[in-house]
């Protein structure tokens, strides 16, 4: 059973009895007589063996292993390669979003500058003895002055960021 191991893990790695040997510091003919079951590696060897095969120890020892077939191995690339397309679907998606969601808030930022341009503060000539419209004008104004401070850096920070999804979508 070690024996058709060693064999049927060497193939499934594409390794030659030659390459395995050299990776093993020993010749081919070792190789050739552990998998016509004519000598066993010793424990040292085994450990080697599993390393170079990146396996434990006790599948080496363990039940014979089904060698992969190209059918299975063919049916796993085409899943991964649905994956991954749906994958590349998703950032594109993601990064399309990003695009116009940085596009509307150029657009409604500047959109907002110009309606308080239009609108030229008209709370700074309301009577302000009335404790209600002096709240609402004192609201007005801070919304303003805190509009005024903060647009210009969402604008840029929009700005930069259609320039920097723009080639991905």
């Amino acid at each position: 059973m070690l024996n058709e191991n060693i064999k049927t893990i060497r193939k499934s790695k594409g390794l030659s009895q030659e390459e395995l040997a050299i990776k093993l510091n020993v010749v081919r003919q070792t190789i050739s007589k552990w998998e016509k079951g004519l000598s066993v590696p010793d424990s040292d060897m085994l450990i080697a063996l599993s390393e170079v095969f990146e396996i434990p120890v006790s599948t080496l020892l363990g039940e014979t292993i089904v060698e992969t077939k190209v059918d299975d191995l063919r049916a796993i690339a085409e899943k991964l390669e649905v994956i991954n397309l749906q994958l590349a679907q998703r950032k594109a998606t993601i990064q399309k979003t990003i695009h116009w969601f940085f596009l509307v808030l150029c657009a409604v930022t500047v959109a907002a500058f110009a309606v308080l341009v239009l609108l030229n503060s008209p709370y700074l000539g309301w009577d302000y003895s009335n404790p209600e419209t002096a709240v609402m004008g004192v609201v007005f104004h801070g919304f303003e002055w805190l509009f005024v401070r903060i647009a210009p850096l969402v604008l840029m920070g929009a700005i930069a960021g259609v320039c920097l999804t723009r080639g991905k979508v």
